[in-house]
């Protein structure tokens, strides 16, 4: 075609014109091609969107958006078409990846599989849900679809309580708005890990064309809703270890809002049944998969609660809680001393609740619960889990580890007492947990994941609101703030900051970039950081490492380097964005907290000075 396309991306436009007799292809290829768009097709067609352990992601409106795509438009100002391409998300991919997951599922059980479907209010996301959900049911599945957007949370109770087999949600999480996405679960109700993970990879791989093969008994399309959301919902409501609290403390006041996304199906019904006193951000309580309010809907950026703290403000609220668009992300602002709203770090919220839990477990439980975290999670978690008597289990990052873990504990019940366990109440498992296993206390990622319980096998934001929502109700109940509770905390454990960054590096180029850091890293480690010596380096990638509990790593593109000094940085690729991340620890006692957040300051600045030199080699 041109000097100017990559090689992989000409092959990979031949395979796409080969796979499929849809002429909307071909249309938009031939108008980039005419136009000398050859930056734009390399970064559509580079590489097969691949079907990693966890699915697939990509963006569904390119930067280039082509006539033939734009066609009559659709809802919210989008495209009528999803961006053409091989790394793009399209039916192209969502075909093979479906029609893949069928072929796996259909050879590891031998009944004909039942796939939950759920979406969120992005851009094609129903559209995407229903063609899954088609796809599955001319591959022999049957598909149990959701009508209307539902959390991934949600999702992921929704597999085990109607006893399924898989779980497909349809999101991109908090990703900007051009993003969506393909997660699956397994019918444990945690995101696939291995030998499912490979074995799905291999099935998808050996799809070479997006129509469906005919099959000799298709499964049918069942629609689903209010029944998931009443058991579920059900459940939240004993996620609050002291309900009477909550009853107790009616002053406190709280505005949410779900940034345009799922978050209001469960969590308003759920704050009302418990009594809280809370408002919602009207304008943000619309579906709208531009999230034309927010610059992304993340509830880790400033900008993203901007207008729940201004309503906090005016309302003299105590608290403003954030949800993203699939409602597995939970962002807080809290009330000072001071009167105003303080943004929390996703480390900062995991700890209180990580704190208040295991602080109200009775001691006779605590040698029998574990609280889990990542490995880039705040080591004032371990601090919490070691003074109350809890084993801390580190994991890698990614809730279907934490899932993994939980998938294992009820496993260890012996087989006669976990005969429908998914449809045990809460405290019939609990009991099980704490006589033959471990009883789950918390779990959490620093990237605003949390979780309380095994009834939802990923990061939870619905059951999240209720927890850190009785964790500000005690705080209250002393008169103090939730900033002054985090920082007698602190005081008693010691004043631990983190730091998270990342770098993004789109396109193509950006791909090459990313591996050449990563090779870098590995190949060269810094002998010194900032000054500090580095004592000690783990390759996740190359080192056989086993958690506390005995049980192996799995092996990941992750380095952490311990500084003399007692600083810990990790680098690692995201598995989910183009990005390169930077993880910053430091520990030190409450009086000298200006200069431990300075020395993560200045670690940020030789890091990324150090990135430049290892991109120009």
């Amino acid at each position: 075609m041109s000097e100017s396309l990559l090689p992989e991306a000409e092959k990979n436009i031949q395979l796409l014109l080969n796979s499929s007799h849809d002429p909307l292809y071909a249309r938009v290829i031939q108008e980039l091609t005419d136009a000398g768009e050859w930056t734009e097709l390399n970064d559509r067609f580079f590489r097969t969107l691949a079907f990693g352990t966890g699915g697939l992601r990509g963006k569904t409106i390119s930067r280039i958006v082509t006539a033939a795509e734009q066609g009559a438009g659709g809802p919210n100002g989008r495209p009528e078409h999803p961006a053409v391409g091989t790394s793009t998300m399209n039916y192209f991919n969502l075909s093979r990846a479906t029609q893949g997951l069928a072929v796996y599922l259909k050879r590891a059980f031998a009944e004909k599989p039942k796939v939950c479907i759920a979406h969120d209010t992005r851009h094609f996301a129903r559209e995407f849900a229903e063609f899954v959900a088609q796809t599955l049911a001319a591959g022999g599945c049957d598909a149990l679809l959701f009508g209307s957007p539902r959390s991934t949370p949600e999702l992921s109770f929704a597999v085990r309580y109607l006893g399924a087999q898989a779980g497909i949600v349809l999101t991109a999480s908090h990703n900007p708005p051009p993003y969506n996405g393909f997660k699956v679960y397994f019918n444990d109700g945690g995101q696939i890990v291995e030998p499912h993970a490979s074995g799905i990879i291999e099935c998808v791989n050996a799809i070479t064309h997006e129509s469906v093969e005919p099959v000799a008994d298709p499964g049918r399309i069942i629609s689903i809703g209010a029944e998931v959301d009443e058991a579920y919902l059900d459940r939240l409501a004993t996620l609050p270890v002291d309900p009477e609290l909550i009853q107790r403390e009616r002053s406190l006041k709280l505005v949410f809002s779900p940034l345009h996304g799922t978050g209001g199906v469960i969590i308003k019904p759920m704050l009302q049944r418990l009594g809280f006193q809370f408002s919602t951000v009207a304008v943000q309580d619309e579906p709208d998969g531009r999230f034309p309010t927010v610059k992304a809907p993340n509830p880790e950026v400033p900008d993203a609660l901007r207008l729940a703290v201004e309503q906090a403000k005016a309302e003299q609220a105590d608290l403003v809680l954030a949800t993203d668009p699939d409602a597995d992300r939970m962002g807080i602002a809290a009330r000072g001393t001071d009167g105003q709203l303080h943004l929390l770090t996703g480390n900062q919220i995991g700890s209180l609740m990580a704190w208040y839990r295991a602080m109200r477990l009775p001691e006779s439980e605590r040698a029998h619960a574990v609280l889990i975290k990542t490995f880039v999670t705040t080591d004032l978690q371990r601090a919490i889990a070691d003074k109350f008597g809890i084993r801390c289990v580190d994991t890698l990052t990614g809730f279907k580890y934490i899932g993994a873990k939980l998938e294992k504990y009820e496993k260890a019940i012996p087989v006669e007492l976990r005969q429908n366990y998914p449809q045990l109440n809460e405290a019939e498992t609990r009991s099980l947990r704490l006589k033959y296993s471990s009883y789950f206390v918390f779990g959490g990622e620093e990237s605003y994941g949390y979780s309380g319980a095994d009834f939802v096998r990923d990061k939870d934001a619905n059951g999240a609101v209720v927890m850190f929502a009785e964790v500000a109700s005690y705080a209250k109940s002393r008169g103090l703030t939730v900033i002054e509770l985090l920082d007698e905390i602190y005081a008693e454990f010691g004043y631990f900051t983190e730091r998270g960054e990342s770098l993004t590096l789109e396109g193509a180029e950006g791909a090459h970039q990313i591996r050449q850091l990563v090779e870098s890293y590995s190949a060269q480690p810094p002998a010194e950081l900032d000054g500090s010596a580095v004592r000690r380096i783990r390759n996740f990638a190359t080192e056989d490492i086993l958690d506390i509990e005995g049980d192996p790593i799995p092996k990941e593109n992750m380095l952490m380097f311990e500084l003399a000094d007692g600083r810990r940085i990790a680098v690692r690729p995201s598995g989910t964005e183009p990005k390169i991340k930077f993880y910053l620890f430091a520990n030190r006692p409450l009086a000298e907290r200006p200069a431990a957040d300075q020395s993560l300051e200045t670690a940020w600045t030789w890091i990324q000075s150090d990135v430049k030199t290892r991109l120009s080699k």
